[in-house]
Parts: structure tokens; sequence; C-alpha cells
């Protein structure tokens, strides 16, 4: 049996906090952004959101639908994709590696966007996972279900922290441990609780090894960095601000977001905005097209842009062919890749120091 105890209204739209909480026998892994705290598994677990609402499992849910790839990959990862009923925002076809792919391929899509919400409501899950603040995107796709029926429909409703709450955090990230977090919290919800603590594991090693190589460079002289979503438009940028996981990617990499001083996760600036910041490197970030030759594809044309606009084929990044390709996905979600990336840029930044 679960139950869910609300903190307040607010909880219900904004984002959540996933984390297990504490009293009463419960497992508590608030802590879990300390690295290295290991903690049990064992039910009962409680998650709370961003605003202190608590989400009690008593046991592991049977029937799961998923947001966006972000969860669903997390799921999959943890060995429990036979408990995934649906998804929204599927993985694009190879984003994924190949057997997780496969199984990607087997969840129900149940909106190529966010879910409906009476699709949502009469999927037959009883665990939602959402990656986003609100589930209304602006896409025509109708409000959110309210925390009644949520209830009503035997679903009960979590978040991932490390997205879903980016407006709450009260400074910037600058590391994976929120992303760390919410797989160790999914992780004790569907009682995985020792593949997630292997999977935080195996991305602390790599972070780790990436922050010895570079750590004697100071922090004035590390590389500035652009992540240039060419997937989002030409004609304003969007970039990444401090509260985004990608800002704790690059920072983890050894290099300085141009767009550190921005308060949020994405803000739209001006080309003036970016060439008054000169980056020494900038990312393509493209998102996956489903093969090899169509992401190169892409990479080509974010690059040609770039060289061939009057606004940026002066930028010293442009001229120096200083371009780093690696897609959105595995830099703006949250996952287990986020890792993998930052050992990727940091090789490229810091040829012969970082190994991997």
């Amino acid at each position: 049996m679960r139950s869910r105890v609300w903190g307040g209204t607010a909880a219900v739209v904004l984002g959540g906090l996933l984390m297990a909480g504490c009293g009463d026998g419960e497992k508590d892994t608030t802590g879990e952004r300390a690295p290295g705290k290991a903690v049990s598994g064992g039910y009962p677990v409680s998650v709370t959101d961003c605003m202190g609402a608590r989400t009690t499992f008593s046991a592991a849910p049977s029937r799961i639908v998923t947001s966006n790839a972000s969860s669903l990959e997390l799921l999959l990862r943890l060995g429990v994709g036979d408990k995934v009923i649906g998804t929204g925002f599927p993985p694009g076809k190879g984003t994924l590696p190949a057997t997780l792919d496969a199984e990607a391929r087997k969840v129900k899509v149940l909106s190529r966007s966010v879910i409906p919400k009476e699709k949502l409501l009469g999927s037959g899950a009883d665990l939602y996972i959402d990656t986003f603040a609100s589930m209304n995107m602006g896409g025509g796709t109708g409000d959110a279900p309210t925390a009644e029926e949520f209830k009503a429909a035997g679903i009960d409703h979590i978040y991932l922290k490390s997205t879903a709450c980016a407006a709450q955090d009260t400074g910037p990230v600058t590391d994976l441990s929120g992303v760390e977090a919410d797989i160790i919290a999914l992780g004790q919800v569907t009682g995985t609780g020792a593949t997630a603590r292997e999977l935080v594991a195996g991305m602390r090693e790599k972070v780790a090894a990436v922050r010895k190589a570079v750590g004697s460079t100071a922090e004035g002289e590390r590389p500035t960095y652009f992540f240039f979503d060419y997937d989002a438009g030409t004609k304003q940028p969007t970039v990444v601000c401090n509260r985004q996981v990608a800002h704790g990617v690059i920072t983890s990499a050894g290099a300085r977001n141009v767009f550190a001083d921005c308060d949020g996760d994405y803000q739209q600036v001006g080309w003036e905005d970016v060439i008054a910041k000169n980056p020494d490197w900038i990312q393509l970030g493209i998102r996956h097209r489903g093969s090899a030759a169509a992401n190169e594809k892409a990479f080509d044309e974010a690059e040609k842009w770039l060289r061939s606009d009057p606004a940026t084929k002066g930028l010293k990044a442009v001229e120096e062919g200083h371009f780093l390709r690696i897609g959105s996905e595995r830099t703006t979600i949250a996952g287990v890749e986020n890792a993998d990336t930052v050992e990727e840029i940091a090789k490229t930044l810091y040829p012969g120091k970082v190994s991997g």
C-alpha cells in the first residue's frame, strides 16, 4: 500500500525532489548528495518533491509511466524496463546504446511530447515519473492532473529532482550529485538499490578521474565553453544556465560555461551576448537523428552555420575550429551518460591529461 501526504498545494505543479524520507523506519537518502554514502535497500521507502510533499512506497511499483526519455533510460539501466507500460517524449531511434535501444522500442509510446492528461490518468499506471516542473508545457495538451485526480486514478506521482527542481535550486549546479541522487532514489523505489549504487559508483569514478587530471588548472585559466543548441533555433540562441544539468557537466569537465551568470535552466539571449563572451570552445549540441551518418550531417550543418553567419564566423572558437560534436541528450538530460560526456569534453579540452 502506498500513501501520499501533501505539504502544500504548490507541490503539485512545482518540480520534484526525489529522495527517500526519514522516520518511522523508512529508508533515508537525504544525504545521498554526499559522495560515497551507501544506503541499504528495503521498504517502506519515501520520496519527497521540492516542496516537501511525501510519497511512501511499501512495495515496488509494477506499472510505470515515464514522462520522457530521461526517466525511461534510467529505469532501463536499473533493469526494470519490463515494468514500464508507457512513456512520453520517447528516445529517438539509436539515441540509447544498442541493448537499451531495443528495450526502449518495446515500451508503448503514449505521446511524442507531453502525455495528454486523460491518456495519462487512464493508462493503468501505479506510478508516474515526471521529469518536468509542470506537465502543461504549452503544447495544447491541457492542464496537468491535480493531486486528487492522480489519487483517484491510483497513480503515485514523483519527480526527477535534477531537472524538475531547477527552478527551486538556490545555487548553481556544479556537479552530477543531483543526477546521482535521482538514480539512487529510483533504485530504492523500484527495489534495485544495488544496481543504482553500481551505476552511481561508475559515474563517480569517471568524474573523479577527470577532476584529478584537471584539478591543478586555476579557475581563471580553464577554457570558456558555449553549448550551441542548434535544434532550438539559430535566430535567437537558447543557452544553458547555471541550474541546468549541462552546467554541472561542463563544470565537472574543467570548463567554464560562458553563461554561468544566468540563473535558471535555459534562457534565450541575443547573438551579441554570445559574441561578447567569445568562447574558447563550442559544443555543437544536436539531438540524435537516428543514425551515425544522420548525426554527422547535422553536426556538419551546425558547424557550417557558425562558420558562415556574419554574427558568429568571427568568434575565436569558430576561427580556430574548436568544436565538440557531442549530442544534446547526453549533456542536458539527466542520465548515466552525463559522466561519459564529462570525460569526453575533458579529453578534448585537456589533451594528454585525461584518459578513458
